[in-house]
């Protein structure tokens, strides 16, 4: 009898020895704050530079005819419409949307101050991303060990001359968003799924 208790004893102790040794083989390393933000950013880098966008609000068209960036060419009856073509430094460090080098401005009156046009910056840059918070377990389709977590991404406007940059900055421009991304484990290391 007292034999067999011992059997018993040294039956449970084993399988809870393996129960942690199996645990301890399944569990995933820590993916930091750190870590995340260079996965992601590394997905950024890796991706063409791109020039931001710029939306040019009213206030913006008065201070690229400041920078020079552009010189009204027609006005028409209504006082409100009116045609501006790029300059040579206009060209240099932005261009216009639809392509061309004359903006086309047509609010719907004097008053309008919600319409915009956008250019984008000659200068091209990768996205940003920083502030990485909230890394939690997620199930994801196919994946054994899943994280997920949010972060800013941000417009990076290196190199973008002063007046520019100031004119991304006026109200209607969003340099920043929250955004989510997905890791996955391969390999027993953490890898950048997908970003959301």
């Amino acid at each position: 009898m007292k034999n067999s208790l011992n059997l018993k004893v040294f039956g449970v102790a084993a399988l809870a020895a393996a129960s942690l040794v199996t645990d301890g083989c399944s569990s995933a390393p820590d993916l930091t704050e750190t870590q995340a933000q260079a996965l992601i950013q590394a997905k950024y880098d890796a991706t063409a530079p791109v020039g931001a966008n710029v939306l040019v609000n009213n206030q913006g068209m008065l201070d690229g005819i400041t920078a020079k960036y552009w010189t009204r060419t027609t006005i028409y009856p209504n006082k409100y419409w009116a045609d501006f073509t790029l300059t040579p430094d206009g060209k240099k460090v932005l261009s216009l949307v639809g392509g061309g080098d004359v903006i086309k401005w047509r609010p719907d009156s004097a008053t309008d101050d919600k319409y915009s046009i956008v250019v984008v910056t000659a200068a091209a840059n990768h996205l940003r991303a920083h502030d990485v918070t909230n890394i939690q377990d997620e199930v994801l389709p196919g994946a054994s060990k899943a994280k997920g977590a949010t972060f800013t991404e941000s417009v990076n406007l290196d190199g973008v001359p002063a007046p520019l940059a100031s004119i991304a900055h006026n109200v209607g421009n969003k340099l920043s968003n929250k955004r989510q991304a997905d890791f996955v484990l391969d390999g027993g290391a953490w890898k950048l799924q997908s970003i959301e």
